[in-house]
C-alpha cells in the first residue's frame, strides 16, 4: 500500500509550535528581511507566499525590493545594513538575481548566522564536516524533517539524489550521511552525465528527485517498496491550454510502486517554508539578549 506523505500537514504542525514559541517572547519578535530584486513573476509569488507564513507565526517581515537595474554595490551596502541591524535575525535574497549581479559575492556578503537559507560557504562548510551551530539550506532540512516525521529509516539505507545542485542535491547529501542519529545514510548523488542512471535509481531505498525535469522519474527506475521525494516544481502545459504544477516524478505511473512518495504540490515545498521560519526562530534563540 502506497502511503503519501503530507507534507502541507507536517508543516503546519511546525508553524504552530513556532508560532506559539514566538507568542512567548515578551520583548521585540524575530524579524526576517527579504530582498527581492526585479520583476520575476515566481519570485514575487514565493516571497509574497513566505511573507504570509511569517504574519501567522508572528515573525516581522522587513522588504528591501529594487528595480532589475540595482547596482551590485547597492545590493552589498543594502546587505551590510541588514548585516548590523539588530531587529533582522534572518536575510533571505531571493533567487535568480538579475545577471549582472555577482550571486555568490551577494550571498557571501550576508553574516553567517543571519543566513537563514543556509547557502553561505562557512554554513555550506560546517554542515559538510559535521557542526551542528550552522543554518542547514531549507529544502535538505525540510526533507529529513518530513522523513523522520513519517518514521522512515534513514540509518543504513541507500539513498539516491537525483540532482547536484547547491540549494538540494549537495547539502541534502551531506546531511544525511552524517555520523549522527537519524542520518548515516549510503548516499549516492547521481545527475545528468552519470553512466547507468536508471539502474542506481532502482537500487536506491529513498529515491530523492531534485532534477528540475517534468516527469523524469518512471516506474522502471524505482525499487517496488521503496521511499519518493519529489522535490521538483515544473509548469507544463495541458492540452487544454492550462498551466499545471508537476513534480520531476511521474506521480500517477510511479506511486503504485512505492511505499511512500510525496505529492507535488503538497510535498517538500510547504516544508521548505517551515525550516525558514525554523532557522529565523533559532537564529533569535541564539542571540544572548532574546525574550
Amino acid at each position: 500500500m502506497t502511503h503519501i506523505i503530507d507534507g502541507k500537514k507536517i508543516a503546519s504542525e511546525i508553524e504552530e509550535k513556532i508560532a506559539q514559541a514566538v507568542a512567548l517572547i515578551s520583548s521585540r519578535k524575530p524579524g526576517l528581511a527579504f530582498v527581492l530584486v526585479g520583476d520575476n513573476p515566481s519570485s514575487k509569488i514565493y516571497v509574497k507566499m513566505k511573507k504570509k507564513k511569517c504574519s501567522d507565526v508572528g515573525i516581522r517581515s522587513f522588504d528591501k525590493e529594487f528595480s532589475e537595474s540595482v547596482s551590485e554595490q547597492e545590493l552589498l551596502q543594502t546587505i551590510h545594513d541588514l548585516n548590523i541591524n539588530p531587529d533582522i535575525d534572518g536575510i533571505l535574497v531571493q533567487l535568480p538575481l538579475p545577471k549582472h549581479i555577482n550571486t555568490s559575492r551577494i550571498i557571501e556578503a550576508i553574516r553567517p548566522d543571519k543566513d537563514i537559507d543556509g547557502f553561505h560557504p562557512i554554513n555550506m562548510g560546517n554542515l559538510l564536516i559535521g557542526e551542528h551551530n550552522c543554518f542547514c539550506p531549507c529544502t535538505p532540512l525540510g526533507i529529513h524533517v518530513m522523513l523522520n516525521h513519517s518514521n522512515i529509516p534513514i540509518e543504513g539505507k541507500h539513498v539516491v539524489i537525483v540532482g547536484r545542485s547547491n540549494i538540494v542535491g549537495k547539502p541534502l547529501a551531506a546531511l544525511l550521511m552524517q555520523k549522527s542519529p537519524y542520518c548515516n545514510a549510503s548516499v549516492t548523488v547521481v545527475h545528468s552525465k552519470s553512466d547507468n542512471l536508471k539502474e542506481i535509481c532502482r537500487s536506491a531505498d529513498i529515491l530523492v528527485a531534485a532534477i528540475g525535469k517534468a516527469h523524469f522519474i518512471k516506474p522502471d527506475m524505482v525499487k517496488e517498496g521503496c521511499c519518493v521525494i519529489d522535490v521538483g516544481i515544473n509548469r507544463v502545459i495541458e492540452k487544454d491550454g492550462k498551466t499545471r504544477i508537476v513534480g520531476d516524478v511521474d506521480y500517477e505511473m510511479v506511486a503504485p510502486k512505492t511505499k511512500y512518495i510525496t505529492p507535488v504540490p503538497g510535498g517538500v515545498g510547504p516544508m521548505t517554508i517551515a525550516m525558514l521560519l525554523s532557522n529565523t526562530l533559532l537564529s533569535y534563540q541564539r542571540k544572548p539578549h532574546k525574550g
